[in-house]
């Protein structure tokens, strides 16, 4: 799959931005919080006190995996989440599929049909900010392929400072937060040209017809 002759640099500015700013409902059946390194793990979990406190959802989802990729791994991840005031009865673990490494696809794909199996119709994928349209951009192409009746809704986490650096992408890549901005770019297009993402026309449709239904 690729941009398309049709796809033109006004969509893109437009994908990214209803991405970043997009409306969510005043109720969703389950939030996903993206598997995060250390050092952006706070970023989600301040989406998450959020939308628990404006009873938007009642549950959070996280993966089940152990540690590895940079992710502390769910035991470590709920202790953090319930230390920063999230409520241990709302944390919900995702199965992954046991591979090495943990990655953004398996986690889109696994929630996915985590949701199809619960028969969820509504859900929100939040990210650390630098990584959320790849984000989500995944998890759309996983509910075009196996759930595409699932309503799907942006909650970027809170902003943290562009200039400090941190580590992402597994584990193994460490820059400052702006600077992962381009390396996310980067990986939209590879993955993009790969057939692993659906291309961003694609999504801005999605999120069109989404807006339609609604």
């Amino acid at each position: 799959m690729t941009e398309g002759a049709g796809f033109n640099m006004n969509e893109r500015i437009e994908l990214l931005l209803r991405i970043l700013c997009d409306t969510i409902p005043s109720q969703a059946d389950a939030a996903y919080l993206f598997a995060q390194t250390e050092p952006n793990q706070e970023s989600v979990f301040q989406a998450a006190r959020g939308l628990l406190h404006r009873k938007t959802v009642g549950r959070i989802w996280i993966s089940d995996c152990t540690a590895k990729s940079g992710y502390i791994g769910a035991p470590a991840y709920r202790e953090a989440m319930i230390q920063s005031g999230i409520c241990r009865e709302t944390i919900e673990e995702v199965p992954m599929d046991p591979t090495e490494i943990l990655h953004t696809q398996i986690e889109a794909q696994q929630v996915v049909r985590f949701a199809r199996a619960r028969g969820l119709r509504s859900l929100i994928v939040t990210s650390a900010p630098f990584h959320q349209e790849r984000a989500f951009m995944a998890v759309v192409t996983a509910a075009l392929r196996e759930h595409p009746m699932l309503a799907l809704f942006n909650l970027p986490g809170k902003a943290q400072r562009w200039d400090e650096v941190v580590t992402h992408s597994q584990g193994i890549l460490t820059g400052t937060r702006a600077g992962l901005i381009e390396s996310e770019q980067q990986r939209i297009e590879k993955y993009t040209a790969q057939g692993d993402l659906a291309c961003r026309a694609e999504v801005l449709r999605y999120l069109r017809r989404r807006d339609a239904i609604d």
